[in-house]
């Protein structure tokens, strides 16, 4: 590496240490961080104010104040940065590319995110089923059949790795093949609860771990409604499967409303407690779901426009599970009345085959037979 090349990488460093520290004192939240941007212009420059300064934004009271200007040699951000570095956290800042989108575009985003797995441009579809840790069977069995359709439909299913329904969303996405996110209360180096170890290690495999909080911080009470906002932020919709009066998935249910985001309810049992929550929420407005058909036709406007892996634009979740010869067969296939022998000639691949693939085009529910030799797509 050049020298100019060596400065500019210290400079990014820096800057993002800087970002860390911030992000990691202890009453910066993001309103008063905002704050302290505009009045300063940068990470850097509130680190470097004067108490007086500081004390003149809204919200910085002298205690405050005393942490911001005690940051400097009390919070370790290069360790934190050294520590992610030797077990492939990648550290994501608001401003970073790889940034989730619809996370940036809620009202308090966390400035920094710190991601152990893979973040990929088709978790930009995705679906959050959340619920309570004292789960009926029933609930289990609907929150693992749900992600496993929703799945299979081409979304990403985020949940916070929790006892009941949150873990039984993660393993029916992981059964189904699919992608799924974990959003931690803890850091991603400290998995809670204990017991989903091996839990974390398979969402891993098949999607990331993702934080505010640094690596290792162990949870507390206010982390986990905290890390909730995350959990609809990246999401296009949240369902609620099971929930009490008092559940913290009902705090994920109103952070959903208050970021415009869909959200759904799974009806139960009128006698049970773990069905007030999900009563109450479609009694307010939230759509019942019984299946995922019901989900994907709420969700379809939302989806246009968001990136496959290779930069094309999708516009059904199914899309992502299309193999290159299906794609081909549906780019031929107009939102108008088709004839089959037109996307035989587009396509140059032989009779049998367009059929075949029509079908399973059909099945995904991608298109529609208007009659035995044309098709239209949906």
């Amino acid at each position: 590496m050049s020298e100019p090349e060596d400065s500019a990488a210290d400079s990014a460093d820096a800057d993002l240490a800087h970002e860390l520290r911030l992000s990691l004192i202890s009453g910066v939240g993001p309103r008063i961080r905002r704050a302290l941007l505009e009045r300063f212009g940068s990470p850097e420059a509130v680190l470097a104010a004067a108490p007086s300064q500081l004390r003149d934004v809204p919200g910085v009271g002298v205690k405050l104040a005393e942490k911001i200007v005690a940051a400097q040699r009390e919070i370790d951000a290069q360790g934190q940065l050294a520590l992610c570095r030797q077990h492939e956290i990648a550290v994501l800042r608001e401003a970073s590319a790889d940034y989730p989108r619809a996370l940036s575009e809620i009202h308090d985003p966390p400035s920094v995110l710190f991601v152990r797995g893979q973040l990929k441009p088709a978790d930009g579809l995705a679906i959050a089923i959340v619920g309570t840790r004292h789960a009926t069977s029933y609930g289990l069995r609907q929150a693992e059949r749900l992600a496993g359709s929703l799945s299979r439909a081409g979304l990403t299913i985020i949940s916070g790795l929790a006892r009941g329904i949150d873990a039984a969303a993660h393993r029916g996405a992981l059964a189904a093949g699919g992608r799924t996110l974990a959003v931690l209360a803890s850091g991603v180096l400290c998995i809670y609860p204990p017991e989903h170890g091996q839990l974390a290690d398979q969402v891993l495999a098949q999607g990331a771990l993702v934080s505010e909080a640094p690596p290792r911080a162990s949870p507390h009470g206010g982390t986990f409604p905290q890390r909730n906002r995350i959990i609809s932020g990246m999401s296009l919709g949240v369902i609620v499967v099971e929930a009490g009066d008092r559940s913290g998935a009902l705090i994920t249910a109103r952070h959903a409303m208050e970021q415009g985001r869909e959200v759904f309810a799974v009806p139960g049992r009128v006698d049970d407690r773990t069905s007030r929550g999900c009563h109450r929420l479609i009694r307010d407005g939230a759509k019942l779901v019984e299946t995922a058909d019901d989900v994907l036709e709420e969700l379809g406007p939302l989806v246009a426009a968001v990136p496959r892996d290779d930069g094309q634009v999708i516009h059904h979740p199914a899309e992502l599970l299309l193999n290159e010869l299906e794609q081909q067969v549906l780019a031929a296939i107009r939102s108008d009345a088709t004839s089959i022998d037109e996307v035989v000639e587009d396509t140059g691949l032989p009779v049998p085959q367009v059929l075949s693939t029509i079908s399973v085009l059909e099945m995904r529910r991608l298109i529609r037979r208007l009659s035995g030799t044309t098709v239209l797509r949906l």
